[in-house]
This record gives structure tokens, C-alpha cells and sequence, in this order.
């Protein structure tokens, strides 16, 4: 079942205006739907195109591949062994799980040069840097980050209009009314229960149970466990991605790789830190230490937030200590009945939603005058020269007095202060309180 991705629209502009001269490479986390993408593309926009999947290739298309130096016999044998007819400035190349053959994207360099043919190029981001020690990574390369379904494409896939009414009703910048946003509400919890990846999406559609949905996202998650294990067979890459929902749930002002491993960290514990970063499964927040003057540039690497990259499968690792999450935790769920205070589920669906439009996230914290306590606020977006300041809460009620603080110490620099609830939209006590389905509009 094909998906329409805003990744695809991406492809569309490097085609048109990049692709005599560029390969593109589609990279992020497994079942993403990358592959997917790509060979719909090369269906829609090209005369004919030829996949090669290196998870599943003979050894007679590999072979193709030890001599490039002259491309009329390479295409040749190419299209023999494969059967497939490709047309000079009309055909695609698929190389799907690039990463998993170095030597084709060695070939890369040499094959946009020849310009008979386009080239995407599809791999995890993870094993590409495990297995390009000895080659030389092609400078002939455009990257596409390709991630979960965004709250947008997920409600075109179910064929539902939430997205496009809130888009419009935002517009109006007036409250939406209670009845509105509760509808609207509901409609972003079921995103947030299944999340946005491809299986989970189509097992909805199928009609599945939510139950039968928390296996498919299960499966996925086994997927990375045992791509984990095999750049670490230590376990502790596992272990640093199982305890993200433990750590947000306790509010910590940043993420200990102690605490998930429950050993001493040691300098390879970092390496291996951030090849679960690379591996696109996790979302890195890093602590700006001054925001007056660049969030990018006053970054503490040593201080930082995770979250997972998809918001369905977050939930599904909050119940993993289960057989499989019950029908009925995602029925409380979708009402909004779940005893614990789910403040870190939707901080981790911002966190989603902002890396989905291709921006870094930041985070800051700053201690409390004549205390051992921290303020701190959950997300910095930078607009320009000025900054919007997040904080995200479940309910939306309370004081604020990390935001109010916040506001006053660098009221040069901002230039607005949101709260984001499940709250309908209104303006209080200077903040802007914002329900959590429009945050992509302020991207």
C-alpha cells in the first residue's frame, strides 16, 4: 500500500532541477517506507527503471559491479542479467539498501558523471557509516531524511480532513471551542497511538485490533533490537534506546547513559551513543547554554534530551514489560483516561513533529537562584533573529514558571511564549496556549 510522502515531493524538485548531476540518497530509520518511496517514484516519473535491492541480489548483478571503467559494457551486462531495458535520460537505478554493497556507492561518483541515467539510492544511515571505511563516499550526492508519517500525511493516508480543518481554524487565530478541539484532540491521539509508520498505519486501515497494531510496531522494534546487536552485541545500544520513556517520565533536565546502562560509562559508551543516533530510531534534544546568541552555536553536547523518533512506537516501548498492550490501554488512551501523567508522550510527539520539518531541537536549562532546582523549558524554535519557547504539559494547567521566567530574562530575544496542551488556543498571563495538533504550524 503506497502512502503519499512529502519525501516524494522532494524527489519531484531533484529531479527536476539536480539529478544530471546528483545522485539522491533516502536515508533514515527502518520501515520508514524509503524503498517504498522510491520505487513509486521511478513508476510514476520515469519511462522504465531497474531496482537492485542489495538484501537480495545474485551474485550475477554483484558481478556487474567489479568493473565500472567502461560503462557501455557495465550497462550492458546490467540490463542483461537483470532483464530489465533502460532508456538513455528516461530510466531510474534504484540501489535499495545501499549500504549493505559499499562498492555501488564507490560506483556512484562515476555513474551520475556518465549521465546516461538518474540514481536514488535508499540505506540506514547507521550501516552506511559502518561500511564506508575503505571507499570514497561520492561528493556527487544529494540526502533526502526520510521519517515516520508526519500527523499531515497520516491523516491523508486514513482519509481523514482533521489536518486541513486545522490548518484553517488556526488561521482564524480565534479559539477553536470546546467541542472542536475535542474533536481534533481525538484525531491526534489515534495518530499518536499508531504512530507513523507505514505497518501500523496499513494494519489500521486493515481493520486491525489495537492489539494486532502494538504487534506490528512490536515487530519493528525487534527489527532495530536486532540491528542494535549487530554493531554491539554488549546489548547497551538496547539498553540506551529501551530507557527513553524512563527517563523523560522522571523530568530529568537531561539524558544519563548510566542510568540506562546501569554500569559505568566508558569512552566507547559514547560511540556507541551516537550510533543509535545515527541508526534515525532516536531523536537527540541538546541543551543550548545561551540562547541570546545562537542555539546551534551554544549547544552543550554533554547535555541532552532523547526521545523516539516515532511517537507510536514510543508507546508501544512504554507497555514492552507486557505479552502485548492490551485493546484497552489504547481505548483510555484515545479518551484521555490513562492514570499516569503522559506529559513525556506529548513532549516526545513535539519533539517528532519538529524534527519532521527539518529542524535541530534545543532545549534549556538554567538553575534557580538560591536553590539546587532547575527552570527549564522544553523546546526552543529559532524564527529568524527571535525565538518561540515551548512547554509542554498534558493537562495545560499550572503556574508556568519555568516559561514565565524565561520570558523575562530574555525578552530581547523572544517572540512568543506557548504553552502546549491538549488545551484549546487562548492568550493568558502573556503566553499563548496552544493545543498540541498545531505546533506544525508554527514551523
Amino acid at each position: 500500500m503506497f502512502f503519499q510522502r512529502k519525501a516524494y515531493d522532494k524527489l519531484l524538485k531533484w529531479k527536476q532541477n539536480y539529478a544530471d548531476r546528483y545522485s539522491v540518497l533516502l536515508e533514515g530509520a527502518r520501515r520508514v517506507g524509503k524503498s517504498t518511496i522510491a520505487e513509486a517514484f521511478a513508476q510514476n516519473e520515469y519511462r522504465s527503471y531497474l531496482l537492485i535491492d542489495f538484501a537480495n541480489v545474485s551474485d550475477d548483478v554483484r558481478d556487474c559491479f567489479d568493473d565500472i571503467a567502461t560503462p557501455d559494457l557495465f550497462f550492458l551486462r546490467l540490463q542483461t542479467v537483470t532483464g530489465t531495458q533502460l532508456y538513455v535520460h528516461e530510466s531510474v537505478i534504484i540501489f535499495d539498501e545501499i549500504q549493505l554493497f559499499p562498492k555501488a556507492r564507490q560506483a556512484i561518483k562515476y555513474l551520475v558523471k556518465d549521465g546516461r541515467y538518474h540514481y536514488i539510492e535508499t540505506g540506514s544511515l547507521i550501516s552506511i557509516k559502518k561500511n564506508v571505511k575503505d571507499i570514497l563516499i561520492p561528493s556527487e550526492e544529494m540526502k533526502i531524511p526520510v521519517y515516520p508519517m508526519d500527523f499531515e500525511e497520516f491523516s491523508n493516508a486514513i482519509n481523514s480532513n482533521s489536518y486541513e480543518m486545522i490548518r484553517q481554524f488556526y488561521q482564524l487565530r480565534k479559539p477553536f471551542g470546546q467541542q472542536v478541539n475535542r474533536t481534533f484532540m481525538r484525531a491526534f491521539r489515534l495518530y499518536m497511538a499508531i504512530g507513523g509508520m507505514p505497518q501500523a498505519v496499513e494494519a489500521y486501515l486493515e481493520g486491525r485490533s489495537f492489539s494486532e497494531i502494538d504487534a506490528v510496531k512490536r515487530s519493528i522494534i525487534d527489527l532495530y533490537e536486532a540491528d542494535f546487536k549487530k554493531i554491539d552485541s554488549s546489548g547497551r545500544i538496547s539498553a540506551m534506546y529501551h530507557s527513553i520513556p524512563a527517563q523523560l517520565s522522571r523530568d530529568k533536565k537531561r539524558y544519563v547513559i548510566t542510568d540506562a546502562i546501569q554500569k559505568r560509562k566508558t569512552a566507547k559508551d559514547e560511540e556507541r551513543l551516537y550510533d543509535l543516533i545515527d541508526s534515525r530510531t532516536v531523536l537527540i534534544s541538546y541543551n543550548t547554554t545561551d540562547p541570546r546568541i545562537s542555539l546551534t552555536q551554544t549547544k552543550d553536547l554533554d547535555s541532552y534530551k532523547m526521545y523516539l523518533s516515532d511517537t507510536g512506537l514510543f508507546i508501544t516501548l512504554m507497555f514492552m514489560d507486557r505479552p502485548e498492550a492490551e485493546n484497552s490501554i489504547y481505548a483510555k488512551l484515545l479518551s484521555d483516561k490513562l492514570p499516569a501523567n503522559l506529559g513525556y508522550l506529548y513532549e516526545n510527539a513535539v519533539a517528532q513533529m519538529i524534527a519532521a520539518n527539518g529542524r535541530e531541537l534545543f532545549y534549556h536549562t538554567w538553575k534557580k537562584e538560591g536553590s539546587s532546582h532547575y527552570y527549564e523549558v522544553d523546546f526552543l524554535l529559532s524564527n529568524a533573529a527571535k525565538l518561540v519557547a515551548l512547554e509542554v504539559k498534558s493537562s495545560g494547567t499550572g503556574k508556568h514558571e519555568s516559561l514565565n521566567q524565561f520570558r523575562k530574562i530574555f525578552a530581547n530575544v523572544i517572540e512568543d511564549t506557548c504553552i502546549v496542551s491538549q488545551k484549546d488556543m487562548k492568550r493568558e498571563n502573556g503566553n499563548r496556549f496552544l493545543p498540541v495538533y498545531t505546533v506544525p504550524f508554527l514551523l
